[in-house]
């Protein structure tokens, strides 16, 4: 369909109306033109279609975000992907509102749980598997929340205050991977200003950036309620409004081009990227959803539910190797979410399961002769009760064995609501201190969306296993974990930090008096870490198993590229244990020296791995040309230095045996961005400038005697403007014309060349 000619038969009261939901889930239809409506529904771990507001349909709850990215598995989020699709499918949805990218910046915020890392390559990773799987079906997904949407606090008001090489290197590039790999057919703005400027109105980031550099071919649609200005937001690139009806919004569009403060173009292009999507998605038929997903799908997808959270499970602690339990003959399991399950979060993303595997039953399932005893130990409510905490320790003094099920509840870990801190509840807390103190062996199971401090409690217990909000099926998974049916292999996809206090955005965080500044730039996560040289709880991409692997051989297909070149990394990986596991492969960059201040290393490559017993694998890496590059904000675009890299591997940040090295050289030419007030320094570094200083300073010295480049009154002149150092030794003098004249000379050669 000719979707030019087709815009040219819709009236301008049309093409306004088409820009704005005709409800809070629908598009609005044309039926003259045969112009369908689509319906669009909150994800991203599950599929929740309601009529307006109202309660959702039964639909499978997957894990959320922070559990998926966990997983480091590409294959299983692409089931995962495909599975959702389906669904959509079967309830008449045409787009799912997902997946989440925002960057964790910092593990207060309350909607951490639907964002997949601290790490913008693993989270673009993960969002371009899931966009492609799920679209790979006739559905589509919507990437949010577009951008730097990293608090709850204030969000649909605060003024993120973003540097432009943070913007680029961070916040940006997860989409920007999403969207070059994976097309997503819609991005969802967010609610906060970027630099001043609302997501729903900054063609900055919505035009210039997403659709003309990256090529987005989808539509923009916004946050529900995120538009101020219906035009302003048309003029920046927004393009569909939701959610709907805004009939008062409609008639300021019409008005707005009528009186020629909207070109209609940009209404037409608008219009065009929308029936686009339409007519994409109606070429995938729908199911009635009054029927809904059938038992047999929901029974596959529950299947599939508990497999990907058992992958994604992380065993933080196992002391003397305590897990997986072996002829176990008493267990006392302590927790209200052993029987109440914590499994997702709160907001626009809660889903109506149709099932919910209680974690108190599926370990008695697996538990064989074992006694289990229970006791609730605390309420997911606040407040503080000893008698509780009292019951719980003689139930557990009695056992064998005490497994701890501690869930952050809704009051603390919510979207709309940052978490007041990064603890369990004082409740919990001195639970599991009081149990760790009497009974002869403790498992502590989190249930939390994003990153926990342990304090003193995390050094008196055996084993930790960090469960996420983990879906429908998450009660089974743990349980396959704790008994060996599954081996753990799940990596952190966040550094779980020693203390809040010591966390990247720690006093920037959430901002005040509407702003928020990202005073830590590109410095998140890991690489504050790293950079700080400082001590965490749990490092990225860590993560135990059952049993123990060693890497060996790096091998890089060539020690030396160019600046547009991939370079393979192989990687031989051994599982040296006694039963089977999967390990992840972690490949980071680091470059030694830059003109610019770089992070220690970056992650640039995985790969999840399966070995059995004593299996040697050997693993490939490729790292395209980005993962030598930073954003440079003076020349305004991607730079690889000519230079010496060097590629470490491992099993996490923190543990990477192996290096090698390669030699880069860069064969771009970057613009001239001298200026009269530029440092000597400055000067040096163009290829244009250096020759021209080199030898007015012989010049110079050779009409000043008793000067020479060794003598001390050189020290910090590199950092002084040119101009000034020829005002200070050469004048018109020794050099027979005005610094002024020499500069702009200069300046005009430099520009000439360039």
């Amino acid at each position: 369909m000719d979707m030019q000619e087709l815009v040219q038969k819709l009236t301008l009261e049309e093409k306004a109306a088409l820009c704005t939901g005709l409800t809070a889930w629908l598009t609005v239809p044309v039926e003259r033109l045969n112009i369908p409506s689509i319906w669009v529904s909150d994800g991203p771990h599950g599929v929740r279609r309601a009529e307006q507001w109202g309660e959702a349909k039964p639909a499978t709850c997957f894990p959320t975000a922070s559990a998926l990215a966990s997983t480091w598995d590409r294959d299983l989020i692409a089931e995962l992907g495909e599975a959702l699709a389906d669904e959509c499918i079967a309830l008449g949805v045409s787009v799912v509102l997902g997946p989440g990218n925002n960057m964790k910046r910092s593990p207060l915020c309350g909607r951490n749980f639907e964002y997949f890392s601290e790490d913008p390559f693993l989270g673009g990773e993960m969002a371009a598997t899931y966009i492609n799987a799920v679209q790979g079906k006739g559905i589509g997904t919507s990437l949010k929340h577009y951008v730097a949407n990293n608090q709850e606090f204030e969000r649909m008001s605060m003024d993120a205050q973003v540097d432009e090489r943070a913007l680029r290197e961070i916040y940006l590039a997860g989409f920007e991977r999403a969207v070059k790999n994976a097309q997503p057919w819609t991005v969802m703005c967010s609610y906060n200003l970027i630099n001043g400027v609302y997501g729903s109105e900054n063609k900055r980031t919505l035009t210039e950036i997403l659709k003309d550099e990256w090529g987005f071919e989808g539509f923009v649609v916004s946050d529900w309620g995120a538009v101020h200005d219906r035009v302003a937001s048309l003029q920046g690139g927004l393009d569909l409004e939701m959610p709907g009806p805004r009939h008062e919004r409609t008639q300021k569009v019409i008005d707005a081009v009528k009186a020629g403060e909207l070109d209609e173009a940009l209404l037409d292009e608008a219009v065009r990227r929308i029936l686009r999507i339409v007519f994409m998605a109606q070429e995938t038929p729908k199911g009635d959803p009054e029927v809904g997903v059938s038992a047999e799908m929901f029974a596959k997808h529950h299947a599939l539910a508990r497999r990907i959270s058992g992958e994604s499970i992380v065993l933080l602690k196992n002391e003397g190797d305590l897990l997986p339990l072996k002829d176990v003959k008493s267990l006392a399991v302590i927790g209200v979410t052993a029987k109440e399950p914590r499994y997702q979060g709160g907001g626009s993303s809660h889903i109506n399961p149709p099932q919910v595997d209680v974690p108190f039953d599926e370990l008695a399932k697996l538990a064989g002769d074992a006694t289990l005893t229970y006791a609730p130990g605390y309420t997911m409510e606040p407040g503080f009760d000893q008698s509780l905490i009292d019951d719980a320790v003689k139930v557990a003094a009695a056992a064998e064995i005490a497994l701890l099920y501690m869930g952050l509840p809704d009051w603390k870990e919510t979207e709309g609501l940052d978490r007041p801190d990064t603890d369990l509840t004082e409740q919990q807390i001195a639970l599991i201190k009081a149990v760790a103190a009497q009974a002869p062996k403790t498992v502590v199971i989190l249930n939390s969306g994003s990153a926990v401090t342990m304090g003193d409690w995390g050094a008196d217990v055996d084993a930790v296993l960090e469960a996420w909000l983990m879906g429908q099926a998450g009660g089974g998974a743990i349980a396959d974990v704790l008994f060996g049916v599954v081996n753990p292999a799940g990596r952190l996809a966040e550094t779980f930090p020693l203390r809040l206090q010591d966390t990247p955005a720690y006093l920037n965080f959430p901002g005040e008096n509407g702003v928020v500044r990202y005073g830590e730039s590109i410095f998140i996560g890991y690489r504050y870490y790293d950079a700080r040289e400082m001590d965490v709880q749990f490092p990225f991409g860590y993560g135990l198993s059952y049993t123990t692997f060693a890497y060996d051989n790096l091998q890089l297909s060539t020690d030396a590229i160019s600046d547009g070149d991939d370079l393979t990394v192989s990687v031989d990986v051994t599982n040296t244990g006694s039963v089977a596991g999967k390990t992840v492969v972690q490949v980071y960059v680091r470059d030694p020296e830059a003109r610019l201040v770089r992070p220690p290393k970056e992650l640039k490559g995985f790969a999840k791995v399966a070995l059995e017993t004593g299996e040697t694998k050997t693993v490939t890496i490729t790292l395209e040309p980005r993962a030598f590059q930073y954003y440079d904000p003076l020349y305004e675009m991607w730079i690889a230095e000519s230079g010496t890299f060097e590629i470490l591997a491992g099993g996490s940040s923190a543990d990477l045996p192996l290096s090698a090295s390669v030699e880069l050289t860069s064969t771009q030419k970057l613009p001239c961005k001298l200026h009269r007030t530029s440092p000597i320094s400055h000067w040096m570094q163009d290829p244009r400038g250096k020759p021209m200083v080199e030898a007015l300073m012989a010049q110079m010295m050779a009409n000043l005697p008793g000067m020479d480049g060794e003598s001390d009154i050189w020290l910090g002149m590199e950092l002084m403007p040119l101009r000034v150092v020829l005002g200070f030794f050469g004048g018109e003098g020794a050099l027979g014309k005005s610094p002024d004249v020499i500069i702009d000379e200069m300046l005009a050669q430099a520009y000439k060349e360039d």
